[in-house]
């Protein structure tokens, strides 16, 4: 369901390894290395514990998440809390109509 209401709006759709830090600091470059190393493709401070809680109590889940930077090593550019403040919003109208078709779709 979701690649379709991907591909209705014109939106690109990935699938991959999602990898959990606790935050709130961005991951060391040595971090970033040994993630890619055991298999994942991304990276962020959010939606496991959410999943798992989820999980436990029999729900279904869909995840959906917005790469807003590169992590630390990958880019020859610094870490900017900035940066992913303004990928953030420059994805908002996207996230609310894949949340909105999504649920459409139920």
């Amino acid at each position: 369901k979701a690649q379709k209401v991907y591909k209705q709006n014109g939106i690109p759709y990935r699938e991959g390894v999602y990898a959990f830090f606790k935050g709130p600091s961005y991951e060391t470059p040595a971090e970033i290395k040994m993630l890619s190393i055991v298999g994942a493709d991304a990276v962020g401070m959010s939606t496991v514990p959410e999943v798992i809680a989820a999980r436990q109590m029999n729900i279904r889940v869909f995840g959906v998440s917005c790469i807003t930077n590169m992590a630390a090593g990958i880019s020859e550019n610094k870490l900017s809390h900035q940066e992913v403040i303004e990928t953030s919003n420059h994805a908002k109208l996207s996230f609310i109509k894949i949340i909105t078709d999504m649920i459409g779709e139920l």
